[in-house]
């Protein structure tokens, strides 16, 4: 039971460490933007989030 215990806080440490490579070991790294506001293919398209869009829509009734 003790194994499994370590066996899984290991492979959850190397899964946090390898997600966060960018963050950790890279002066001034962030995490990507990953909210669709973040993408400009999707802004020059017109395509904006639902809920500001909903809110937009809303505000001019």
């Amino acid at each position: 039971m003790l194994q499994i215990l370590i066996l899984t806080l290991v492979l959850v440490l190397v899964a946090v460490l390898l997600l966060g490579i960018r963050v950790f070991f890279v002066k001034g790294g962030k995490f990507p933007n990953t909210h669709i506001e973040g993408n400009r293919a999707l802004h020059q398209k017109g395509i904006r989030c639902a809920q500001s869009m909903d809110r937009e829509e809303r505000m001019k009734q």
